[in-house]
């Protein structure tokens, strides 16, 4: 069974709610992201998104656009995402990993290619936030033949065509919380609530909805009504203010027990000594 699929079973039989941290690989270098993965996992983290960093992202906001220059400036692509995937399942992670990446870069590497590699690095699903579902069928056809998860995102705007987004969707359908952008907000779409309740009436699988969720509260309020919650801008925030602890190997655990320690925060639970 795939990771994900396993991981939102347990979770689901526990009457809990996943706590599914984005990170952009390669901010502020890929040895780092090595780190910080194992730091969110000790943290509770139940999933990880690897964003790959892309130089147009449109669903990005400057937090996470800024952590994209940052990793490109190193040279980062796709299949240092995957390789960091790899390694870091190597060095012991047990958490399901998710690609979020725009569709140029799976275009350039080639469909097949680009799922045979899914598969390789031990990645259990991937989201494609500008490849719309009337474009998909390609993808998703190779995707569920290969047993992993191409993830869709639903918008409070998507209106009529959330049936046809939820229809075929697997591992997990990705409720955007609001409209716009990625980034910390303090107030949501003002009808989320019904907007979330729609999307769990068309599908039997798990609901997480992120987007602008950045603290303990807002995470908690979602675990009420979602099987998993999805937090990036806040904790790409976190590892930018800890980025001159962490380029300094005496200050570096430092740098990375804040990122712990938030990540631990949202989660509501204590920090693991690892």
């Amino acid at each position: 069974m795939n990771r994900m699929d396993e991981a939102f079973n347990k979770i689901r039989a526990a009457g809990e709610t996943a706590l599914i941290p984005f990170i952009t690989v390669g901010d502020p270098n890929p040895a780092v992201t090595l780190d910080i993965i194992s730091e969110i996992e000790a943290a509770g983290a139940d999933i990880v998104e690897l964003g790959v960093p892309y130089s147009d992202p449109l669903a990005d906001g400057p937090v996470i656009q800024r952590a994209s220059e940052r990793a490109l400036r190193s040279f980062v692509t796709i299949r240092t995402c995957m390789e960091t995937a790899l390694q870091a399942r190597q060095a012991g992670s047990k958490l399901p990993f998710v690609l979020f990446t725009y569709y140029n870069p799976v275009l350039q590497m080639g469909l097949d290619t680009f799922i045979q590699e899914v598969v390789t690095h031990d990645i259990s699903g991937f989201i494609i936030p500008d490849l719309p579902i009337e474009e998909s069928e390609k993808i998703r056809s190779k995707a569920k033949a290969a047993g992993v998860h191409l993830i869709p995102l639903v918008a409070p705007t998507s209106q009529e065509r959330i049936e046809n987004i939820v229809r075929d969707a697997s591992g997990f359908v990705y409720c955007v919380s609001s409209l716009g952008v990625t980034g910390e907000r303090t107030d949501f779409y003002s009808g989320i609530e019904p907007f979330l309740n729609t999307v769990k009436q068309l599908t039997d699988i798990p609901v997480a909805i992120g987007f602008g969720i950045s603290s303990r509260e807002q995470v908690a309020r979602f675990s009420e009504i979602c099987d998993g919650v999805v937090v990036g801008s806040a904790i790409v925030r976190q590892i930018e203010a800890a980025i001159p602890l962490l380029e300094k190997a005496e200050t570096k655990a430092l740098g990375l027990q804040q990122i712990r320690e938030f990540v631990s925060q949202l989660k509501g639970s204590k920090v693991h000594e690892g």
